[in-house]
């Protein structure tokens, strides 16, 4: 009987040793059966779990890499066109202004970058949804009328806070203004909408470009059909089901693409259903005032 006992805790402890030693040599698929006394089960199954974390953790950070990366893109997009102006008219002041601010904001992601890449892990701070966007739009509200876009507005009077932290929703709506500037042509008109319900908040962009064809694909990490990263609309995904909310592609009144970031903001979500009219009825508002204002 001690001989047996003491097989199946050999058999156990080396199975165990075996896998702890291919991992440590970068075999990240290396799992053990948990057996013998309970002990060594219990630390099988500790192990195994302690594995499986970190292929998660390794697989964020990757991800976390490349999307710290994609932040880059939007100042480096408003830094070429401005560029372009300048070649076309060297003796502009405006768009010299326009260049130095966005140096000036490119270092300011740099820094972000690294922030964020020193931040510990733990819980996302809230942050003031309008105040970002209301924010941000001043930033991109040049380039559009640099680029003879028109551009719409519609965002509430008071504060919409949302259980995201500041940069990452910077991040998120950079990228999503970045995808209509860099993938329709200029004089392109868009709507910006933001819509604060009793569940969730609802950041609502609009064009009146081509359109996505195929929703499901462009969101797909990586996949681009426009010779691009593909990581905008994964960014702002990825920020939005940190909270519990969903990324929906659908059409913009405008007649091209709408991009609907919903960021739950109570611990009820709200249907689908609710969800979809909510966000039809502030895409339809947006819309009718771009026309509006267009016809102005």
């Amino acid at each position: 009987m001690a001989d047996r006992l003491a097989v199946r805790v050999v058999r156990a402890a080396e199975g165990l040793a075996n896998a702890v030693t291919r991992v440590g040599d970068g075999d990240l698929a290396a799992r053990v059966a948990p057996g013998g006394p309970h002990e060594l089960r219990d630390a099988g199954t500790a192990f195994n779990r302690m594995a499986d974390r970190l292929v998660r953790l390794l697989a964020a950070e990757r991800e976390s890499a490349a999307d710290l990366s994609h932040r880059l893109r939007t100042p480096l997009t408003a830094l070429r066109v401005n560029l372009n102006g300048l070649a076309a008219n060297p003796a502009d002041p405006d768009r010299m202004a326009h260049s130095q601010d966005a140096l000036s904001r490119l270092e300011e992601t740099v820094d972000q970058i690294i922030a964020t890449a020193r931040r510990p892990a733990g819980g996302r701070p809230g942050c003031d949804a309008a105040a970002v966007v209301r924010r941000r739009l001043e930033f991109w509200s040049a380039l559009a009328a640099d680029q003879g876009r028109d551009c719409e507005v519609a965002l509430p009077d008071g504060p919409a806070p949302v259980p995201a932290g500041e940069d990452d929703l910077v991040a998120a709506v950079d990228a999503l203004l970045g995808n209509v500037f860099r993938h329709t042509p200029q004089g392109t008109a868009l709507s910006v909408a933001l819509h604060r319900g009793r569940y969730s908040t609802g950041l609502l962009i609009g064009d009146a470009g081509p359109g996505i064809p195929d929703a499901e694909e462009a969101l797909r990490r990586g996949a681009s059909g426009a010779g691009s990263t593909g990581l905008g609309l994964d960014i702002a995904r990825r920020l939005a089901e940190s909270t519990g909310g969903s990324l929906n592609i659908g059409a913009a009144p405008l007649g091209g693409a709408q991009i609907e970031l919903w960021l739950r903001t109570e611990s009820r979500p709200p249907s689908r259903r609710t969800g979809r009219r909510a966000g039809r009825r502030a895409g339809r508002r947006a819309g009718r005032r771009t026309r509006r204002h267009s016809r102005e």
